[in-house]
């Protein structure tokens, strides 16, 4: 949903190659940057019986045929240690998608863990130059616990922060992942959606004029 506007799979586990209008596909065309930072990337595998906290079915761009057919493309795919260096030295992408690692992303560790890692890995971002300007940060999640399924996912918390977002405000409209793309979309000036999100309900409330 939050790539390509529609869901593609609900197995973790199927091995797919997704060549449906995407998010990499329509920045790309609108000649803007993007990276996604995954933490914990590349390593994937087991650490003594364990699993090792990368996921990739949490790293959408993994799948897209945009990206793995492009080698150009899947440089693009960075571990998210790049993160700080790209922030420090102003050379952050028009859009950065950030990946936590399992322990990290409230999946596997617990939610003081996944508020710490916020607060230490993001705070930079917030009190930089580059983010005061015009930023847009989008904090959200793939689905509630399982005890809710509701409208299939649950109910999930989403917050946004920017310069220009209105402050404590809580909307009463309907959004699901699909309305998540089209403002990020929006955000950077492109007016065409893949998918679902070409009728999603904008979330322009959001933010001022």
């Amino acid at each position: 949903m939050l790539t390509t506007g529609r869901i593609e799979t609900n197995n973790d586990s199927l091995p797919i190659m997704v060549s449906d209008d995407n998010l990499a596909r329509r920045l790309t065309a609108a000649g803007k940057s993007w990276k996604a930072y995954a933490e914990a990337l590349p390593t994937v595998g087991y650490i003594g019986g364990d699993a090792f906290p990368y996921l990739k079915h949490h790293n959408p761009f993994a799948y897209l045929s945009d990206v793995v057919n492009d080698s150009s493309q899947t440089k693009n795919l960075v571990p998210f240690s790049q993160f700080a260096a790209d922030l420090a030295s102003g050379s952050l992408p028009n859009f950065s998608y950030i990946v936590p690692d399992a322990l990290d992303d409230a999946h596997d560790g617990s939610l003081a863990q996944a508020d710490a890692w916020l607060q230490q890995n993001l705070a930079p971002l917030l009190s930089s130059t580059q983010f005061q300007n015009d930023g847009l940060l989008i904090i959200t999640f793939d689905e509630a616990d399982g005890r809710d399924s509701t409208h299939g996912g649950g109910h999930i918390a989403t917050i946004v922060v920017s310069p220009k977002a209105k402050r404590q405000f809580q909307s009463q409209t309907f959004f699901q992942h699909e309305s998540t793309l089209r403002l990020i979309l929006s955000s950077l000036g492109i007016s065409s959606f893949p998918g679902a999100s070409a009728s999603a309900p904008d979330m322009g409330e959001f933010l001022t004029p």
